[in-house]
């Protein structure tokens, strides 16, 4: 079923990433034009009705499938359908791709800290795949960018190999993959606590000062709250910070 706003979609591909993250990609009937950092509708129908909800797209734009990070959320109007979907069956998806958490190209500033909890990461996932993708067509990139990938453990962080592949490659990358709960994970070697316990130890570390560089901040919305305050006690101005918030926190959340 397609219309003006709509057009089909085959599930492609699936891997688990824990039980209730998955990364899948979609082949659309038409292609969907995109810049990195906007979302895409899906949608099923469900009892005679289409229920959608937007997810950031993960692939670069130049890809011929559309790749997200999805979270089975417990009682979620989406996710519980999306998630037993299988490869072959079809899903929906709005033609019109939506969003402006993109990447700032028009500051001038040369340095960019990204913050993500678990698949808050696609967004920047696509950017750093079409960023990779010029540079080695012999296009040069001038900026400084990190990001700093927060989960609860080591298996939640879906994109950790392809990502540590760009650091340990291309010089103007670096990857701080975060982990908060080490009990649960004691194999863990790499960077210790929650996203924004984490902020201020690494701007210091690698020079990005408030004046030069662009922060952005996505996904749990009580993460971006506080990454946000870490932001402003070092003195990013409102403009350098973007966000993008994956859902309303609840009070006491």
């Amino acid at each position: 079923m397609t219309d003006a706003k709509h057009v089909s979609a085959v599930v492609t591909a699936r891997r688990d990433v824990s039980p209730d993250l998955w990364i899948v990609r979609l082949r659309t009937e038409e292609r969907i034009s995109f810049i990195p950092g906007q979302y895409v509708t899906v949608g099923l129908p469900e009892a005679g009705r289409l229920v959608e909800r937007p997810y950031s797209v993960a692939s670069s734009p130049r890809e011929a499938e559309l790749e997200f990070f999805l979270e089975l959320v417990p009682g979620g109007h989406l996710s519980p359908h999306l998630y037993h979907v299988p490869a072959g069956e079809r899903v929906l998806v709005r033609r019109l791709a939506k969003g402006r958490f993109l990447f700032d190209d028009q500051s001038g500033h040369p340095f960019h800290f990204m913050v993500a909890s678990v698949t808050g990461v696609a967004p920047f996932v696509s950017a750093l795949r079409e960023m990779a993708a010029r540079y080695e067509e012999g296009e040069r990139i001038p900026y400084r960018i990190a990001l700093l990938h927060s989960a609860s453990v080591a298996r939640e962080l879906g994109y950790c190999e392809e990502l540590s592949a760009y650091a340990r490659r291309f010089d103007w990358f670096e990857y701080i993959p975060t982990i908060s709960r080490v009990w649960l994970d004691p194999s863990w070697r790499g960077e210790l606590g929650r996203a924004e316990d984490v902020i201020r130890k690494r701007l210091d570390s690698l020079g990005f000062t408030a004046g030069e560089t662009t922060a952005y901040a996505c996904g749990n919305p009580v993460m971006i709250e506080n990454a946000k305050g870490v932001f402003e006690r070092a003195g990013f101005p409102k403009e350098s910070f973007k966000q993008e918030i994956y859902w309303v926190a609840q009070k006491g959340e």
